[in-house]
């Protein structure tokens, strides 16, 4: 979901990226200065939540689903990532890495750090670094996708540089469980449903989108967005309730596919020639080579959307706003497009609301925030002194190789027990202070 990303649902955003959070409520976007924060409860008004004006240039942010958790890489340190709590403008953690980092994926379970040779998988619950893969090809764009379903924590990344293989890595786990033959070409755009048992795909000529079971890579469903050559797909999205996948490029039409069976669609009497032509057609591929009559019935879009412009990225997602099912584009022209989806009928869809992303002074040092690690205390301290909830006792928090931090005293009672659900502000997120760099454990190995 960030700027580096064209697979995920992250793209290029005037001046710098932009992200829809796991259950598409808020809407995060970098700048030049930091990073802002946006709900997404309303089409008429984009209520920002957040603004962080204190670290430059701000190419990956990612928030945990309506926690206060948030990611953040920035263009000076590209090698390292920060977590954040946001609304307590403390620092909960940093890792640096030995190359660039090109993406991040968060779900309850698992924080994913992807770079160009390496994927590392760390349990959010403390951050703690539970497994390096190292041995996958040279992914340039740092494409990968991690199912936002906790129970279903599946990952999936490219299995080879030159063909669309796709590699499906249990990380509740820490093991691969399948390898699907996706495409012919390199793979350019993944996704997974709110449930992980489905997989959208693309490669890089971007014509084709195929829909897998996940973890078996059974292909289910497969949609033709185009015969246009070299069309890069910007993002996939599934809506919540996994009937519909919408599918953005940097042309000027995004497209809505329905997942339904032929048997599901309404049977359609037409007397007209071309009705009757039509008819013909369909019953033919039944006798053609399988090749063949897999093309034909290939479905086209249920719904679609013009933009005013091409040529530029775009994300997009399906989410359910004030009970009503809508499409949203963020563009790297600087706005959040919102669009009403119809679900019976489809077609062309009706934009409704157009909403600036940046202002003219986001390049600015005007205004500084309190989220500055040099300045505020730890997170643990934090915590410590604001928590109204009694503890007798205390545990050491742990950096990501293992070894306890001096004088790092955290209370018992901050540990969850099993998966963290942060949507719930009740509850914290993962309080472990920490600093790791992966880089040199490797030289101590």
């Amino acid at each position: 979901m960030s700027a580096s990303d064209p697979g995920g649902e992250g793209a290029c955003i005037a001046p710098l990226c932009a992200s829809f959070n796991q259950d598409c409520t808020s809407l995060a976007v970098g700048t030049n200065s930091g990073y802002k924060l946006f709900s997404l409860a309303s089409v008429d008004r984009l209520e920002e939540i957040y603004k962080c004006t204190d670290t430059p240039d701000v190419y990956i942010v990612e928030r945990l689903f309506s926690s206060s958790l948030v990611v953040i890489v920035s263009l000076s340190t590209p090698r390292r990532m920060n977590v954040y709590h946001f609304k307590k403008g403390t620092e909960i953690c940093n890792y640096s890495y030995s190359n660039t980092i090109l993406t991040v994926r968060l779900n309850r379970q698992r924080l994913i750090v992807c770079l160009e040779e390496a994927i590392y998988i760390h349990n959010i619950k403390d951050l703690k670094l539970l497994k390096t893969i190292q041995d996958i090809p040279p992914n340039h764009t740092g494409l990968c996708a991690l199912s936002i379903n906790h129970s279903n924590s599946y990952l999936a990344y490219p299995g080879n540089a030159t063909i669309g293989e796709i590699v499906i890595y249990d990380t509740n786990n820490l093991h691969s469980v399948s390898v699907i033959p996706a495409h012919d070409g390199p793979l350019a755009a993944l996704t997974f449903n709110s449930t992980g048992s489905k997989l959208a795909s693309a490669s890089e000529k971007g014509t084709v989108i195929r829909v897998f079971s996940t973890p078996e890579g059974q292909k289910l469903y497969e949609f033709r967005r185009g015969m246009k050559r070299y069309v890069n797909i910007g993002s996939l999205a599934f809506s919540k309730d996994s009937q519909f996948l919408s599918a953005s490029s940097n042309t000027e039409t995004i497209h809505i596919f329905k997942l339904e069976q032929p048997s599901q669609r309404p049977q359609e009497e037409s007397p007209t020639w071309s009705g009757y032509m039509g008819k013909m057609f369909m019953a033919a591929t039944n006798y053609l080579p399988t090749q063949v009559s897999g093309i034909m019935n290939q479905d086209r879009a249920f719904a679609t959307v013009r933009l005013n412009f091409s040529g530029q990225r775009s994300i997009c997602m399906l989410a359910m706003i004030q009970k009503l099912p809508r499409l949203l584009v963020a563009a790297s022209d600087g706005f959040l497009y919102i669009y009403n989806l119809d679900p019976h009928d489809g077609g062309e869809c009706v934009l409704i609301k157009k909403h600036r992303l940046h202002n003219e002074d986001d390049s600015s040092d005007a205004t500084k925030s309190d989220l500055s690690p040099s300045i505020s205390p730890s997170y643990a301290a934090t915590v410590a002194k604001t928590s109204s909830v009694p503890s007798s006792s205390t545990t050491q928090g742990y950096s990501e190789d293992g070894g306890a931090l001096r004088g790092e005293i955290i209370p018992e009672h901050e540990f969850a027990a099993g998966p963290l659900f942060l949507d719930d502000e009740s509850e914290f997120p993962p309080i472990y202070s920490c600093r790791g760099s992966h880089s040199e454990k490797k030289k101590k190995l």
